[in-house]
């Protein structure tokens, strides 16, 4: 059986999806159609038990504790979930809160809705292509946008400026 046949067997088998987003450093992705509404399961079985509590189950991680909040490098932030380009880095600044922060999103890579959670009303920010949670937006920024994307780490990759994905 040729190699191609039996790995779209196993992806028909396993659910996964058929049509993968080609990669680039724009948001012209090929998105995949459903993964907004794959099933829970889908998502358990992709990511970390930490991954899936933060982007699926809308938990946050300790301020400090992620792996971005104090990375200075240059390049771009991904979904962790579904590899869509998020951020660059050259809109990253330094809170001080202990999470990466963002004074604005690449274009049509992220969306808002109204968070009510903990008795009071905020700006929850989810990937445009996953509905990945990745944190808050808030209106208190310094830069000249005014906006703060308060974002876990655990939502996102980050691909330094200059490194070539390995086939």
């Amino acid at each position: 059986m040729p190699i191609k046949l039996i790995a779209i067997i196993t992806m028909l088998i396993f659910n996964l999806p058929l049509a993968q987003a080609k990669e680039n450093n724009t948001n012209e992705k090929t998105p995949i159609p459903d993964l907004i509404s794959q099933p829970n399961t889908y998502w358990k079985n992709k990511l970390s038990p930490q991954v899936y509590q933060i982007t699926r189950c809308s938990a946050t991680e300790a301020p400090f504790t992620g792996k971005y909040w104090n990375n200075h490098e240059n390049g771009t932030y991904k979904c962790s979930n579904c590899g869509i380009v998020l951020f660059d880095s050259k809109s990253k600044f330094d809170s001080h809160t202990g999470w990466p922060s963002f004074d604005k999103a690449m274009d049509n890579s992220v969306k808002t809705r109204t968070d009510s959670s903990y008795s009071m009303e905020r700006n929850e920010v989810i990937c445009k292509n996953c509905g990945a949670h990745l944190g808050h937006l808030f209106n208190d920024g310094p830069t000249s946008t005014g906006q703060r994307y308060c974002i876990n780490s655990a939502s996102l990759d980050f691909k330094k400026e200059g490194t070539v994905k390995k086939k």
